[in-house]
């Protein structure tokens, strides 16, 4: 496929270097676009046009008052995953949105946490062809339990740049 826009030309060629940089490179490049996301201690473990993971180690910095990663630390995990992936599939004539975040909290965290994030096909082709529209970005959360202590639903929209 040919790149979305300038941010996935980038992300192509960080993708391209040896595994061991690969993660670094993605995270400190993303720090410097967002710079939020460079505070935070999240690590981009993968990314490319269909696919995001990313990582926060349960450190001090991070944690509530019972010792896991704060609620409001998990949230900043899916929506720094689905908005790098939209960010990617968005055209650069088009400024990616996000519209809703929600979650639920079904479980105490345990441990580190990772988020996966995807995009379908067909969302992907509607945000190079549609003028604008939003889409519902699948997101899970593990912890170091393996298990899925948040639901979370993260929808993004996007709009043309000028109106």
């Amino acid at each position: 496929m040919a790149n979305a826009n300038k941010l996935s030309g980038i992300v192509n060629k960080i993708n391209r270097l040896p595994d061991f940089a690969r993660s670094r490179a993605l995270t400190l490049f993303f720090g410097k676009v967002v710079p939020f996301t460079g505070t935070t201690g999240i690590r981009i473990e993968s990314l490319d046009q269909e696919r995001c993971v990313i990582s926060l180690a349960n450190k001090r910095r991070v944690q509530n008052h019972i010792g896991g990663v704060h609620a409001v630390a998990s949230l900043v995990l899916a929506e720094s995953a689905t908005g790098f992936l939209v960010g990617l599939n968005v055209p650069d004539d088009k400024v990616p949105v996000i519209k809703t975040a929600s979650a639920e909290y079904t479980r105490r965290a345990k441990g580190d946490m990772t988020v996966q994030a995807h995009l379908t096909d067909e969302q992907r082709e509607r945000m190079r062809t549609e003028e604008k529209g939003d889409v519902s970005v699948p997101v899970t959360i593990h912890d170091s339990e393996g298990k899925e202590p948040i639901e979370i639903e993260m929808v993004w929209a996007w709009t043309p740049k000028r109106r």
